[in-house]
């Protein structure tokens, strides 16, 4: 992939190996339209916990029929032997990138990317796009989400991680503090005028991308829109 933030130039709208599709559905035939209508579109298709949960190995299927990149996003989060297996079930499924929790601690941390296969990224899940404010405090008393995002992408680089995922908001002072090559993912992203739901720590495409994501993670703002491709192109406008 053409990375642009190591050399300075970074221009939009961004290749398709930066653009995924969340398949954040119960329905595994919506799961299937929208993968028919936006595949050339983007590099990848994220299986979340919602489309696994109902439909397993179909789902999958579903990604690695269209040709594009499958991105587990399980969010695995338990003792390192149990992560250990998870990852090697989710190599032997043809996920290119798995989620894994950096609360796990550097040995979980450890265990999935050494059961990782070739060609497949970890990715730490830094902090919920959904905390801020309250919701945030409770868990981390005095502190602020930046603090926590880069003491665990720290983490993550120190234990061999490929990347990290995180909101836009903390893109810009990650992507300084990373070596050349680690991966950025990025949820939690709106347009103007589009409905945060439950996302707290928000940013649009464009900006997450000039600030060097890697991967753009696009989901409710496309995938529940009337017409999913013209929502995806008002995106790659930048409007």
């Amino acid at each position: 992939m053409n990375r642009p933030h190591e050399d300075g130039a970074r221009g939009w709208p961004p290749p398709l190996e930066a653009l995924c599709v969340a398949l954040d559905t119960p329905d595994l035939e919506g799961a299937r339209r929208l993968v028919a209508v936006l595949a050339p579109r983007v590099g990848w298709f994220k299986v979340g916990l919602t489309l696994f949960a109902r439909h397993g190995r179909d789902a999958v299927e579903v990604v690695r029929s269209s040709g594009r990149s499958l991105f587990l996003d399980l969010k695995c989060h338990d003792i390192p032997e149990q992560i250990a297996g998870a990852v090697a079930s989710a190599r032997d499924l043809g996920a290119r990138l798995v989620t894994v929790h950096a609360a796990g601690g550097r040995a979980m941390l450890q265990a999935a990317v050494a059961s990782r296969g070739p060609g497949m990224r970890i990715v730490a899940v830094t902090v919920l796009t959904s905390l801020d404010g309250p919701g945030f405090a409770r868990v981390w008393p005095g502190e602020d989400p930046g603090s926590v995002v880069a003491r665990w992408t720290d983490l993550a680089v120190e234990a061999g991680a490929d990347g990290v995922v995180l909101s836009p908001r903390e893109v810009a002072a990650a992507r300084g503090r990373v070596p050349p090559g680690f991966f950025l993912v990025v949820p939690g992203l709106r347009g103007p005028g589009d409905d945060a739901g439950d996302q707290a720590r928000t940013g649009t495409p464009a900006q997450a991308y000039a600030d060097g994501a890697d991967l753009l993670v696009l989901g409710r703002s496309v995938t529940r829109a009337g017409d999913p491709v013209a929502a995806l192109e008002r995106v790659l406008e930048g409007s």
